[in-house]
């Protein structure tokens, strides 16, 4: 059994070795430019051939955030690097998002105090530091959804026991958990005040963040859809496995167990007799000459069908719908106003007539804002020679001393003729 374990063990333990060296081969040959990307925003691509870029990227010492921004290194790379030199202000010494959060909060007052000082040499280095550290949880949930993925890809396949990837599903499912509730720490409300009006600040913290942040929640819900779906298929393959196992258990306590033959028997075990029972179809052969009597005869015998006659109700008064009484009511309204308008014309005098003096002497019931309403809009929709001929005299006053909204009481006309 031994041996057994140690022959699974040997590839996995060289292919380890193996991807190790290739790692670190790969840290000490492009120890320069790991270097410069370490101390700058990104990593600068004239030293690296497109097949090295390829191969560090695929390494995941490298990452590129998103296909709008340059290469960068990734937060494991950029720590170890910290360790190694001991560059206390970036090593990362807890690695949580709340962390992460008020060390942001810190590097933006230290921006702010630099730009209020016009020390614009610390200002661009705390604010190389706040993209690292924007880089660094970007990166963070980046990698830890990465690592999902790869234990969905390998992990489950590869552990041998059931109970194993049912433990293995439970843990994956927990991470994502804090994962989200990592997630939800990010407040964007709090860092939109914390921002501020500073243009770079709110394109690093706001716009890029909650973009990245975003990709990350879609990623981790479908990682959670996953899981739950294995978790379902592996609860099925353990109750059958569970099935199968206590049938062999039985049969190893009883070796002369041999099943009885169920169809033989007069009583049904109830666990056997789950069927639901045949309801034979039965239809007429029209084409049997021989039965045509038969079937003329069923005919005759069925009952027939009588239907009482329906009651129709009487029909009612016809009623106008709403909109054609509104409609009929414009209508009215508008040829009353016509019929002032031919009044002033017909009646030629100097003096002008008000429209609210015609409106009682014709004793005609409208409202008298809406009159005066209907009466301003006929005029406004006259011709501009139309409108000249009528001398249009409204009576106004202000709403207040302190109010220049004019409000209008009477509307005098008088018809001055076509020039």
């Amino acid at each position: 059994m031994s041996q057994l374990n140690d022959a699974q063990n040997t590839p996995l333990e060289s292919r380890l070795l193996t991807t190790g060296v290739e790692r670190l081969a790969l840290l000490g040959r492009h120890a320069d430019v790991l270097m410069q990307g370490y101390t700058q925003d990104e990593v600068p691509l004239e030293g690296l051939s497109s097949h090295a870029l390829n191969k560090l990227l695929a390494a995941r010492l490298l990452w590129r955030p998103d296909e709008h921004s340059g290469v960068k290194l990734t937060p494991k790379v950029r720590e170890l690097i910290a360790d190694m030199v001991a560059d206390e202000s970036r090593r990362q010494v807890n690695a949580d998002v709340a962390d992460t959060l008020e060390q942001i909060r810190t590097q933006v007052a230290s921006y702010r105090e630099a730009s209020q000082a016009g020390d614009y040499w610390q200002q661009e280095q705390q604010l190389l530091r706040l993209r690292q550290t924007v880089d660094d949880l970007n990166g963070r949930f980046a990698d830890a959804i990465d690592s999902l993925w790869q234990r969905l890809n390998s992990d489950f396949g590869f552990v041998s026991r059931l109970n194993d990837k049912v433990r293995e599903n439970e843990r994956a499912q927990k991470q994502v958990v804090r994962l989200l509730d990592g997630l939800a720490l990010v407040e964007f409300d709090e860092l939109i005040d914390l921002v501020g009006s500073d243009g770079t600040l709110r394109k690093l913290l706001i716009s890029q963040l909650q973009q990245q942040l975003s990709q990350h929640f879609t990623s981790l819900r479908e990682v959670q859809s996953r899981l739950t779906e294995l978790m379902a298929r592996f609860r099925r393959m353990q109750s059958r496995s569970r099935l199968v196992a206590g049938m062999a258990a039985f049969l190893r306590e009883h070796p002369g167990f041999t099943p009885g033959n169920y169809a033989r028997r007069s009583e049904v075990p109830e666990l056997c007799n789950r069927a639901a029972a045949l309801s034979a179809a039965g239809a007429a052969a029209l084409d049997q000459h021989h039965d045509m009597a038969l079937l003329g005869s069923l005919l005759k015998t069925l009952p027939s069908v009588t239907r009482k006659p329906e009651v129709k109700a009487a029909a009612g008064p016809t009623m106008l719908p709403e909109s054609a009484m509104v409609a009929g009511r414009q209508q009215a309204l508008k040829a009353d106003v016509e019929a002032f308008y031919l009044h002033v014309v017909d009646s030629a005098v100097d003096e002008p007539l008000s429209a609210l003096a015609y409106l009682q002497a014709s004793e005609l019931t409208w409202p008298e804002e809406i009159w005066l309403y209907q009466v301003m809009a006929e005029y406004q929709g006259l011709g501009q020679l139309e409108q000249q001929a009528f001398d249009w005299q409204p009576k106004e006053s202000k709403a207040s001393p302190f109010n220049d909204v004019r409000l209008i009481h009477d509307v005098a006309l008088r018809f001055a003729g076509i020039a």
